[in-house]
């Protein structure tokens, strides 16, 4: 096969090698041999083996290497014989050089050349059509769809076009990509060409637009500072008047609140009374109701105890009848041993009077001549009569200890039958007994489940009650400390409402100052509330629109006025850096606790304030540094910023008033904490379901411990009973084998015995027969027999007896351990009885004692009540004249508030409208709006940017109340800018309808901005526009080139995907009809399956097939359809051969070369092959079969022998020719191989 291969032009690599050179054979070259120069060789005379060298072995292989010549070179010639008769001779040697060379007819020609000869005669050699090598069956048969696919397109050629195919449809997917890609840039130029030209014409409406848009924003803006002037104006004028009005009304007021002060520390003291009071009253409460708890289970403790003691009482009474019914057994065994003991000796006597009643008397003459008789046989059988003898006395011996021992045994098996039964009742009682514990078990897992969760709630309950109730002793407590020197006037409260109705109006209010933060520490409280001055009631909103909707609010209810901080609008500086690092001060808001959200309001409120230690620290921060920046101490002393000093308590009303804040909290949570308190349900002492399911548990408990102590007792009990029952075991073991043997010894003794009785009796009756025969005796032993009848009587008599005697004394023996036993359990039971009587008594001690403790709390807690009802009963009148004094203080303060509530309203109005000025002119600034301003006006250019709006700090702080000082009118700069309103329209000068005249400017502006926001020109629109237009034209030509280069490729690829197409189509169309024909002609039996099976092809993919792959179906005679790989091995080979055959017939070979294709086949499935040769060979076909099989042998024309010449070096055939042997067929043509090898 290799040089058929070899010879063809097959691929060394689908050899047996991957090199050429080692396909050179390099076997056993004899030594005497010479190769000549055609490369065979000649034989010497000795052989190559024979060498008589004496040297090593190193040297003998060194020298064998050198003189075998190894052959270097080799060649195979095939001689092909064609239809006219013609021979062609195809040569391929492997050279010195391990390269191939081709020759044609003895003329060299390349491989290209010698592959196109083949192909010529249809020997395709990359498609092997003319072999198949001895795996390619196997192979065929577990190929992939895709594995075929590549066989038919090598079969038909279009293999040869697949990288054409694959290069072409690469470039035209590339030339489609190309001119797409240009389509859509073409596109959108010409898209962004059409937005360039509309944006040109957007851009000019754009500018006509803004420049209305920008004279609306300046009316507006006018219009505002107008009004904003105007309010500023007039309510610097009011304040001045309410300022005058306010210090008469407050000094009325002083001498009524130090009435009030007197009257809260005399409530405080009462109240501290009271609560003291209280909570021993409490404590005492506990004391009892823990007592009350502990009684509980003292109680179920003794009822157990007691139900112990009965219950025991009874066991022992139960116990008691089993020790009498023990007692009389043993009295009645031993009535009955004694009963058997009169009878055996009354037996014997009567025994004694029988045998002289009925014995026979012999004279004197028969006994002497009995005794000659008997001395004359004893002389004759002295031997045997000794041994006879001895075994009878054996025997007895033996009889005695047989009866002894079938005693024991049946007294063995008498006592553990009875203990066995025992056992059984002990088992019953101790499963009872442990299914009871299990049920107590369960019982009190549950009870305890059910217990702890009744106990845990009442606990927290306990415990939470207990919190709330101290949580409102301490709240109270400093509540009362905190009435004791405060002072609250009917103003704050007041203006804590008319905040609270805000809040709940308005959702952008957040609340005052005062109540939204407070110092991080009480020492900084004068501090900071003196930094705050006047904004320290302010309120804070979210934007400058709640703030106008508050203060409308305000005036159309009649309720006061407030100063707006609004968030969106107001401007603060940053604090300094320089003041880091100095000791003994802090940022004024460093020291404020706020959320930070209110970050913007505190920071304008606080400014660039600083608060120091003490006035030598403010002095050296001041004056030596030389900050600007306002100074406070925690006294509350002032170092302003020009360098003059306040002094005072300024801050300590409303430090006071941070305190109200407090207490109104304090308010909130004493009211919460009596809504949670009157929510939780009453304690009840002792309660019902929790003391029952404390005695039940106490009771389960009992009843556990005595069933634990029952299951002891049957443990115990068991283990006895079994170790009786074992003992009473190996005795009957030990017993059974003795008895057993004894019984097998003494029937042989028997045996024993009644031979030597007869060879005596045989002498015996020789001897006395005449004696016998003259008194009338059968024999002597009729005689001896009716004398010793009566002692083999008496003896089975006293065997009887002794059984009896053993068996009642054996039970005797049991019942008085068991009544021994007995005892023990009545003295355990009776000691228990004791242990319980003593923990009553022990238990009722306890108890009487807990009760008179019980009595001594009660009479304590019922002399605390009547003493707390007159300690509640003077606070109320405490109480009472607190509230009066305060009715009269709020009374005569209505006035000061109505009065502060307006000068609040008029310095918010006055502050909020001069930021709304800053504002709008910071803005204008930022925003380049041109303004109109007055001749005498600085230039907007010159407003300072971060400057805050806020009053004169020397303004705020004065030595006098703090309520008086807050509220003098600020100095609030103009930075000299004037606005110049002439261009102003008078009718906007009106102070009509602010908010119609706000929203219809507004509106007008919002409308305009809305036009421009949506026109949003490109103002490089036409730049743009000449930039698109030129590479649009650049973007068109090319376009073009891409499309012709895409339809150039589309033809050529069309071309080649059409003739690969057409070439598989072609075959595999060819393959498909042929496949089912060569599969059924395989596996048809004209006598059994005349249909034979069936096999077809299946395309995956039917527009270009061989991009995928193909399916082979084959489908055996009387078998469903099965997959390939679920084929026998015979069967995947039929099915593989088919397909080669059927590939084979498309453009095939003129010979075709089988090695070993029929491994798998059977002598059947072989028979079928050869017929298929046989039909299908002809001239123009020939067949070449390597096989083993001897059915191909006896279907076969000719047999070839391939063998090697080893002295020659060449290979050799032997053919024989089976036409001889019967008649030719047809003349085949024939191929002749020539293989030899080179030296």
């Amino acid at each position: 096969m290799d040089a058929i291969s070899f010879v063809l032009g097959i691929k060394s690599s689908h050899l047996r090698s991957a090199h050429l050179r080692d396909l050179v054979y390099r076997g056993r070259v004899l030594r005497t041999s010479t190769i000549n120069g055609d490369g065979s060789a000649t034989k010497n005379d000795l052989n190559g083996h024979a060498n008589a060298d004496d040297a090593s072995e190193d040297e003998a292989a060194e020298q064998n290497t050198q003189e075998r010549h190894d052959p270097k070179s080799a060649w195979v010639t095939a001689v092909y014989e064609d239809d006219a008769g013609d021979e062609q001779f195809w040569k391929r040697t492997i050279t010195n050089q391990g390269v191939s060379e081709y020759r044609i007819n003895d003329r060299v020609v390349t491989a290209q050349q010698y592959n196109e000869a083949l192909e010529a005669e249809n020997i395709l050699i990359k498609a092997r059509n003319f072999l198949v090598f001895q795996g390619d069956v196997e192979a065929i048969a577990s190929q992939s769809p895709r594995d075929l696919t590549r066989l038919i397109e090598q079969i038909s050629g279009s293999l040869e076009y697949k990288a054409e195919y694959e290069r072409l449809k690469e470039a035209q997917d590339e030339a489609l990509d190309i001119q797409n890609f240009n389509l859509h840039r073409r596109r959108g130029i010409n898209s962004e060409l059409k937005q360039y030209e509309e944006q040109k014409r957007e851009a000019e409406n754009y500018s006509k637009k803004a420049d209305e848009r920008d004279q609306a924003i300046v009316t507006h803006i006018l219009w505002k500072l107008y009004h904003f002037q105007r309010v500023m104006e007039e309510s610097s004028a009011e304040i001045q008047r309410h300022q005058e009005e306010l210090k008469e009304h407050r000094r009325s007021i002083e001498k009524y609140e130090h009435s009030l002060d007197e009257a809260k520390k005399e409530q405080t003291k009462a109240g501290k009374e009271v609560a003291k009071t209280e909570k021993s009253i409490k404590g005492k409460d506990k004391d009892i109701e823990g007592k009350e708890n502990g009684l509980v289970p003292v109680a179920e403790k003794i009822d157990l105890s007691r139900q112990s003691v009965v219950k025991c009482e009874k066991r022992v009474a139960n116990i008691i009848k089993e020790r009498d019914s023990h007692s009389a057994s043993v009295k009645q065994s031993t009535k009955d041993l004694k009963v058997v003991e009169k009878a055996q000796a009354q037996w014997e006597n009567e025994r004694k009077k029988l045998a002289e009643q009925e014995g026979r008397e012999l004279s004197e003459t028969d006994i002497q001549q009995y005794n000659k008789l008997k001395s004359e046989v004893n002389k004759r059988t002295a031997s045997d009569q000794a041994r006879l003898d001895n075994l009878s006395r054996q025997q007895k011996a033996d009889e005695e200890t047989v009866n002894s021992l079938k005693s024991k045994v049946d007294s063995a098996e008498w006592q553990s039958h009875k203990l066995e039964s025992e056992l059984g009742d002990i088992g019953e009682r101790k499963a009872g007994v442990n299914s009871q514990i299990k049920e107590i078990t369960k019982d009190m897992s549950i009870k305890k489940k059910a217990y702890n969760e009744q106990t845990s709630e009442r606990l927290r309950l306990s415990q939470v009650r207990t919190e709330k109730d101290e949580q409102l002793q301490e709240v109270l407590t400093k509540l009362l400390e905190a009435e004791d020197g405060r002072k609250q006037n009917e103003k704050d409260v007041r203006m804590r409402n008319t905040v609270s109705d805000m809040k709940r109006i308005f959702p952008g209010v957040k609340g005052r100052v005062s109540e939204l933060c407070k110092p991080i520490e009480k020492r900084y409280g004068v501090a900071v509330s003196t930094v705050l001055g006047r904004n320290f009631d302010a309120v804070i909103v979210e934007n400058e629109r709640t703030a106008v909707d508050c203060i409308q609010y305000l005036r159309d209810q009649r309720r006061g006025q407030a100063t707006f901080i609004p968030l969106d609008t107001i401007q603060w500086t940053s604090s300094g850096s320089n003041l880091k690092g100095t000791r003994g001060t802090r940022m004024a808001i460093d020291s404020i606790s706020y959320e930070s959200s209110l970050e913007r309001a505190v920071a304008y409120v606080c400014g660039n304030a600083v608060i120091c230690d003490d006035l030598a620290t403010a002095k050296h921060v001041c004056w030596d540094k030389r900050n600007d920046v306002k100074a406070v101490t925690l006294d509350g002393s002032i170092i302003h910023k020009g360098g003059n000093m306040t002094g005072g308590l300024s801050g300590r009303q409303d430090t006071r008033r941070w305190e109200d804040a407090e207490v109104e909290n304090l308010r909130k949570l004493k009211d919460k904490l009596l809504a949670d308190l009157s929510s939780l349900p009453e304690p009840r002492r002792g309660s019902t379901e929790e003391e029952q399911l404390q005695g039940e548990l106490t009771g389960l408990e009992q009843r556990l411990l005595y069933a634990k102590e029952e299951a002891k007792a049957h443990e115990r009990n068991q283990t006895s009973k079994q170790k009786e029952l074992s003992h009473a075991q190996d005795q009957l073991e030990a017993a059974r084998p003795k008895y057993q043997e004894k019984s097998r010894e003494l029937d042989t003794s028997k045996q024993h015995l009644e031979e030597l009785q007869a060879a005596v009796s045989e002498v015996q009756d020789d001897v006395f027969a005449a004696f016998c025969q003259r008194l009338g005796y059968d024999n002597i032993r009729v005689y001896e027999a009716q004398q010793g009848s009566l002692q083999q009587e008496a003896a089975q008599k006293n065997l009887e007896f002794s059984t009896q005697k053993s068996r009642l004394q054996s039970r005797i023996k049991y019942e008085e351990q068991q009544l021994q036993e007995t005892n023990n359990r009545i003295k355990r039971l009776e000691d228990q009885i004791t242990q319980d009587q003593a923990l009553i008594e022990e238990l009722g001690a306890e108890q009487e004692s807990t009760q008179g403790e019980l009595d001594g709390l009660g009479a304590e807690i019922e002399q605390l009540g009547e003493q707390l009802k007159k300690q509640k009963a003077k606070y109320t009148q405490k109480a009472e004249k607190v509230n009066e004094q305060r009715r009269e203080v709020q009374k005569r303060s209505q006035t000061v508030e109505s009065t502060l509530r307006a000068i609040s309203g008029l310095e918010s109005e006055r502050q909020l409208s001069a930021a709304g000025r800053y504002s709008l002119l910071r803005r204008c600034k930022l925003e380049d709006v041109d303004l109109p301003l007055t001749e005498e006006s600085r230039p907007l250019d010159q407003l300072p940017i971060d400057e805050i709006v806020q009053t004169d700090p020397d303004a705020m702080d004065v030595d006098e109340d703090q309520d008086l000082s807050s509220m003098q009118p600020s100095n609030i700069p103009d930075y000299g800018i004037e606005i110049d309103f002439e261009d102003l329209d008078d009718d906007l000068k009106d102070l009509g309808d602010d908010n119609r005249t706000e929203d219809e400017l507004q509106s007008r502006v919002k409308a305009l901005n809305g036009e421009l926001d949506h026109m949003a020109p490109n103002m490089r629109a036409m730049e743009r526009v000449q930039t698109a237009r030129g590479r649009l034209a650049t973007t068109d030509q090319d376009y073009e080139d891409a499309r012709k280069r895409a339809v150039k490729a589309k033809d050529a690829f069309a071309k080649v995907k059409d003739k690969r197409f057409e070439l598989f189509n072609k075959a595999f169309s060819h393959i498909s009809e042929q496949i089912g024909p060569i599969y059924k002609d395989l596996t048809k039996d004209p006598v059994n399956l005349p249909m034979g099976g069936s096999a077809y092809l299946d395309m995956e993919d039917s527009d270009e097939p061989y991009l995928d792959g193909i399916k082979y179906h084959a489908m055996p005679p009387l078998k469903r359809f099965r997959d390939m790989e679920h084929l026998s091995g015979g069967e995947k080979t039929m099915a593989a051969l088919a397909l080669l055959f059927a590939v084979h017939s498309y453009q095939p070979s003129p010979f075709f070369v089988l090695d070993e294709v029929d491994a798998a086949l059977d002598n059947a499935n072989v028979a079928k092959i050869a017929n298929y040769i046989r039909d299908h060979a002809g001239p123009g076909m020939q067949f070449i079969v390597i096989s083993l099989k001897t059915g191909l042998f006896q279907g076969s024309e000719a047999l070839v022998g391939i063998y090697r010449d080893q002295g020659a070096n060449t290979s050799k055939a032997l053919t024989l020719d089976v036409n001889v042997l019967s008649p030719p067929l047809e003349s085949w043509m024939l191929i002749r191989l020539q293989l030899r090898k080179y030296q």
